[in-house]
């Protein structure tokens, strides 16, 4: 049941949050909210993969 919550999550995540990897963002010059969003995609793509 967890797992497929946060399948569906990475989902949303991909289609709505912006991806900094394609953006080539320098994470020496990421702000506090670039931060939080690499770090929650981060904790969704984790727990969507175990």
């Amino acid at each position: 049941m967890k797992k497929e919550v946060f399948k569906l999550l990475a989902k949303v995540n991909k289609l709505v949050l912006p991806s900094y990897s394609k953006k080539q963002l320098d994470l020496a010059k990421a702000t506090k909210l670039q931060m939080a969003i690499i770090g929650w995609r981060w904790f969704v793509t984790r727990n969507a993969l175990d």
